[in-house]
């Protein structure tokens, strides 16, 4: 639980209060039977209950997002493109595109709405609205396809390390 909440910038404590939340845990904080039958927790059979518990941490990353939690490194990337855009909003002679265009061709459409509320948490007016495409806006089937693919990424741990099979 430690892990998994450091992935997302949390305590243990926050992130057991959310795994609650989604009906994953008893009030003593141990995995229901439904957690463990669906595959977000193992109970290994050892004396100490709070040390025989693992928490599946694909299954759980999914339950935090949908809390609204994101990823350290996501909330950087976040708090960088919110960064750059409000510079190119303030402009400079030497810079010709708009925020705007900025996003359109570089920054991840998934975040896009996650930098929208960066911006307004910060006082900014400005917004970044969907791409715009040659035939106009792009369609919302296309659009949140597109958005639904990138943020699979996010969910898988690219540092993630995996047993190699014995030659």
């Amino acid at each position: 639980m430690t892990e998994l909440g450091r992935h997302f910038g949390i305590s243990a404590v926050h992130c057991g209060h959310h795994l609650s939340q989604a009906g994953l845990r008893d009030n003593d904080g141990l995995p229901l039977p439904q957690a463990i039958d669906q595959g977000y927790a193992y109970k290994r059979p050892e004396q100490n209950a709070n040390r025989s518990v693992l928490w599946n941490y694909d299954h759980c990353s999914g339950i935090l997002r949908q809390h609204g939690l994101n990823s350290v490194e996501e909330q950087r990337l976040v708090e960088q493109w919110a960064d750059l855009l409000e510079a190119l909003h303030v402009g400079s002679p030497a810079i010709l595109l708009t925020p705007q265009e900025m996003a359109d061709s570089d920054m991840p459409h998934h975040i896009r709405d996650c930098v929208n509320r960066r911006l307004a948490a910060r006082g900014s007016q400005l917004r970044i609205s969907k791409k715009d495409t040659q035939a106009g806006l792009a369609s919302g089937t296309e659009a949140a396809v597109g958005e639904s693919e990138a943020g699979n990424r996010f969910q898988e741990n690219p540092l993630r390390m995996y047993p190699l099979a014995a030659a």
